[in-house]
């Protein structure tokens, strides 16, 4: 299955392109860098997408003008401290109601300005998962102010890089459909680490490559101790009509205490203390003729997150590379779940799912 809507290409810009809409990018990393290469790529092809007006890090921040791919590079440049003339994250004067902020940043303090941007009729897209995926009460402020602005969240790049997990939940709750439960392999980097480990070549040395390839977060710790999925959990529960607490899940980490605490200049020599437990855990479910996989699941009696030893043929067994494969059980789904599977990590995908968010904002 597809991880990308089609771009309708019927549509081409008119004389007055996209109208007083303009975008605004947060983050300008892996994803952020990947979204203005795409947003390029699709202008240059005649796609109507509204104006980059202006991007921004931690760092700087830059006034695109014609050139988006300079001003990335500017700010990517920008030595730490350099102003850049407004606070990335807290600029309020030059965003209006109907400008679209696409935030492309892993940062709690971006996701706390969520709701303030949608109370002001500023459309928020968002590969973020700390706006919807934290705080029960952030997320339920998102809400209450998407519809108080009158305006759209787009948040399909926060759970499968796009795949359709979040629209679907919601169709089905829109229709009067009951989900019951939902189980899945939620974290790309983590379906790669175990399609590709086979208990011979250290884990931590897989663990590298996948980072060197942007799979995971930029710190692994964030995908090994089980938090990104937890995020993701609570993003679909609550899409799915579950109030569900973050509390509420229950996580089994890989990593010992003290590799989560270790400091960052420590961390890379400290991945070596997962390699005896995790071959010891391959060699238990090789003996039973199964497989590991890292699982997030979610029903009415709470959540949980770890490393499970699945038998052949499990649902949750299908997918490769970096797929996500995810079950949902509901009155429509009892007896054989729906099963929505694709490549669910990368930067392109990600990059991919902000810009359909877009194009959806932007036709209205």
């Amino acid at each position: 299955m597809s991880s990308v809507t089609p771009l309708r290409r019927s549509r081409r810009l008119s004389p007055g392109g996209m109208g007083t809409m303009r975008l605004a990018l947060l983050g300008t990393g892996t994803v952020g860098s990947a979204f203005v290469a795409r947003y390029q790529s699709l202008r240059e092809r005649q796609v109507a997408l509204p104006k980059l007006a202006w991007l921004a890090n931690s760092r700087a921040a830059r006034s695109c003008g014609n050139a988006p791919v300079d001003a990335l590079a500017q700010v990517n440049a920008a030595a730490q401290g350099e102003s850049g003339g407004l606070q990335p994250w807290a600029e309020t004067e030059g965003l209006h109601a109907g400008d679209v902020l696409v935030d492309a940043t892993a940062s709690d303090a971006v996701a706390n300005w969520h709701a303030e941007w949608l109370a002001r009729g500023v459309h928020v897209v968002t590969a973020n998962k700390l706006g919807r995926g934290a705080q029960l009460a952030r997320a339920q402020a998102i809400d209450d102010a998407r519809h108080a602005g009158n305006a759209a969240y787009g948040d399909s790049a926060t759970v499968g890089a796009g795949l359709p997990l979040l629209s679907s939940l919601r169709a089905l709750v829109a229709g009067g459909d009951h989900v019951h439960a939902v189980e899945g392999v939620l974290s790309g980097s983590m379906a790669w680490l175990f399609h590709h480990y086979d208990g011979i070549r250290p884990f931590s040395d897989w663990v590298r490559q996948a980072r060197a390839a942007g799979y995971t977060e930029p710190d692994p710790r964030i995908d090994l101790s089980g938090e990104d999925v937890r995020r993701k959990l609570l993003i679909l529960a609550r899409s799915a009509g579950f109030a569900l607490c973050s509390e509420r899940v229950q996580i089994a980490p890989l990593l010992p205490e003290s590799l989560a605490a270790a400091s960052a200049d420590t961390l890379d020599a400290g991945l070596s203390q997962l390699d005896v437990p995790l071959r010891e855990r391959f060699e238990q479910a090789l003996a039973a003729g199964e497989r590991l996989c890292f699982v997030g699941r979610f029903d009415a009696d709470g959540a949980s997150v770890g490393l499970r030893s699945l038998p052949v043929g499990h649902p949750l067994l299908g997918g490769c590379g970096t797929d996500n494969r995810v079950a949902i059980r509901s009155d429509r789904y009892r007896e054989q779940p729906l099963l929505i599977q694709g490549p669910g990590a990368g930067a392109e995908v990600t990059a991919a799912a902000l810009l359909d968010d877009v194009l959806r904002i932007a036709a209205g």
